[in-house]
């Protein structure tokens, strides 16, 4: 995908189609030259009532030669006093994705207009290249006519403009990255093929370790190797170093169950198919690792993939077994479906020996967290309230919002055993944050936020600039947590 900034005059650029953004209301007054040039076309659509310029309407029209531009398309913004760069995005994924079953190949945006209005529009380019996301591996027989191959941004240039489209092609790669990852079926994306994805990560700033299991047994890492027990896949610790910065490193720790049927506590058939993203927390770190390399951030990341199955067999953790975690502490388990926060409380005693500067785990954690916030917004519970802030900051920036809960003391009364320190569920009641203090009693003293991706990390539906399956949700919002740090 080829991606440029041109400063020449939208009728001059010989494309497939230009993209004209239109508030509400504004008609074609815009693009006046080009109406003009079309003999009035814009103005006869508005007249007539097919195009207004809200925010989920696009008109495709052709401009029979009159302008090189073979097609143009009005994409709505909405109202003005109300346009955000989420709606820009939200635009920019409609308006791609039309073009795309179009047949178009090579497609301009027209930007004047839009920073006239003083926004940005390389927000309109991010929400087109998410949208194009597109899976093949699988199908014997994919379009391969189809396909937009290159995108031109028409407007004035300047050294801003040029570092916000060169972040954002990095960044929705990045994203691509981890949807391929994490719709990958299990059969082909076991801990041992994610192991050897972190391995094409390595080199220059980028080092990666693994440790497998007789490593785990050495760590004392008691909770992860109990999920692992019932599979036949070997499980795999993954360590990966980003080293761009001074100081301590950022700890970003992935959940990744590469297929998670419950165990021998097992889960309901219907959907468990979905279940290969039970990784995507580990997805998300590998991407941001590659990305961050990419961009040379000016951090240090130590990024973590406890990676393992988690299946029912003759030799898997049984409801009732104890089991010792890395810290010592004894863990009962409860549920063998609530087996994330076992591979995570290992994962977070092996990080805290770094001495990170924050613990961020990124997870999909909880069923409750569907529940609690749907599938627009990701959990958060944490014990530093600047990293959680700051998480918030970016989340607004990239529109992956973050909502924090609450962690009382009261929720360790939910998780308390009758036989060890702690067991890994207290029941319905609360389950979303009682997983969070779960965590919390591992992380102890260090700094450290949890983000439960459960409900955003997979969409049944196809969105403005996110279509079904893996959203790769994560990845924007701990890349722009890391490109704003000092």
């Amino acid at each position: 995908m080829k991606v440029a900034i041109k400063d020449i005059r939208d009728v001059d650029y010989a494309a497939d189609a230009l993209i004209l953004p239109v508030c509400e209301g504004e008609g074609a007054a815009p693009y006046k030259a080009i109406d003009s040039l079309l003999n009035g076309l814009i103005s006869k659509v508005v007249a007539s009532g097919e195009f207004e310029g809200k925010s989920d309407q696009i008109t495709l029209l052709h401009t029979v030669n009159r302008i090189r531009p073979r097609r143009i398309l009005l994409a709505g913004l909405g109202k003005k006093s109300e346009l955000t760069k989420e709606k820009l995005r939200q635009a920019g994924g409609r308006a791609f994705g039309q073009l795309y079953v179009a047949g178009c190949k090579d497609i301009a945006v027209s930007g004047r207009h839009v920073l006239a209005l003083r926004h940005s529009p390389a927000f309109i380019i991010e929400g087109g290249l998410l949208s194009l996301y597109k899976m093949g591996r699988y199908r014997r027989e994919v379009d391969r006519k189809k396909g937009i191959n290159k995108v031109a941004l028409i407007c004035r240039n300047d050294k801003a403009l040029t570092a916000s489209m060169r972040w954002i092609v990095s960044t929705t790669s990045a994203v691509n990255f981890a949807k391929d990852l994490i719709n990958t079926p299990s059969n082909d994306m076991t801990p041992s093929v994610l192991a050897k994805t972190a391995r094409t990560l390595s080199g220059g700033r980028v080092s990666v370790k693994v440790l497998e299991r007789g490593d785990a047994e050495r760590e004392g890492m008691g909770a992860f190797l109990s999920v692992a027990r019932g599979s036949k896949e070997p499980p795999k610790f993954i360590v990966l170093r980003y080293n761009g910065g001074r100081g301590a490193p950022v700890a970003i720790i992935g959940k990744s169950i590469t297929f998670d049927s419950g165990g021998i506590s097992i889960k309901p058939s219907e959907g468990m198919e979905k279940m290969k993203y039970d990784m995507a927390g580990g997805a998300v770190v590998l991407a941001v690792i590659k990305a961050a390399s990419e961009a040379k951030l000016p951090v240090n990341i130590l990024g973590v993939l406890p990676a393992t199955e988690n299946l029912p067999g003759g030799s898997a953790s049984k409801p009732g077994d104890i089991v010792t975690s890395m810290s010592g502490k004894t863990i009962e388990i409860i549920n063998t479906d609530a087996e994330g926060r076992l591979v995570l409380a290992d994962a977070i005693g092996y990080v805290k020996k770094m001495k990170p500067e924050v613990i961020i785990d990124i997870a999909t954690l909880t069923g409750a967290c569907s529940v609690a916030l749907g599938n627009e917004a990701i959990g958060m519970m944490g014990n530093n309230d600047d990293w959680m802030d700051r998480l918030k900051t970016a989340g607004e920036e990239t529109y992956e919002r973050v909502w924090q809960m609450p962690l009382y003391e009261e929720y360790m009364e939910y998780i308390k055993s009758d036989l060890a320190d702690i067991k890994n569920s207290g029941g319905r009641n609360g389950s979303f944050v009682t997983a969070g203090y779960f965590l919390k009693e591992f992380a102890g003293d260090a700094p450290w936020v949890h983000l439960d991706i459960a409900g955003t990390a997979w969409t049944d539906k196809d969105k403005p600039y996110t279509p079904k399956g893996a959203t790769g949700i994560g990845v924007r919002l701990l890349l722009n947590l890391f490109k704003e740090m000092k």
